[in-house]
């Protein structure tokens, strides 16, 4: 039997919810009276699958009702682009994801999704949600 040597990203798993990424910034909304929704649609998303090394291609799907801010694009793209060297498996990229966006604007409802490309035949596509009145305690 050959053992399969250990990839260098698997043991990032490990400590996901810490992992330091650029910030996300905010501005101010002019309409927090008012519920609307966000779509973001974000086609270039990479990262490294952390079992193979290989990079694993996403597109994200992220809609969101904002309430005092909403999310800075740029800082959203710069945010996203750093992912593209680090081993994390697709579950745990939409839930940080969701995670970070939800610490920088705090929204009333976010929605990401994440569609990866197939590899050996299987697409994966993972979905996360947080709406604030059921999280709050």
């Amino acid at each position: 039997m050959v053992k399969r040597s250990k990839s260098k990203y698997e043991d990032l798993q490990n400590n996901i919810r810490q992992l330091t990424m650029p910030d996300i910034e905010v501005w101010d909304n002019k309409y927090p009276d008012r519920d609307y929704t966000i779509y973001l649609d974000i086609p270039e998303c990479t990262c490294i699958c952390p079992k193979t090394g290989l990079p694993d291609f996403v597109q994200l799907k992220i809609a969101y009702i904002p309430i005092k801010t909403c999310v800075e694009l740029k800082s959203l793209k710069m945010y996203v682009v750093a992912y593209r060297d680090v081993g994390i498996f697709h579950e745990h990229l939409v839930n940080k994801i969701m995670d970070d966006m939800v610490l920088a604007c705090s929204p009333e409802w976010i929605r990401v999704e994440g569609v990866v490309s197939p590899r050996g035949g299987i697409q994966t596509t993972v979905v996360s949600e947080f709406h604030k009145k059921k999280n709050k305690k």
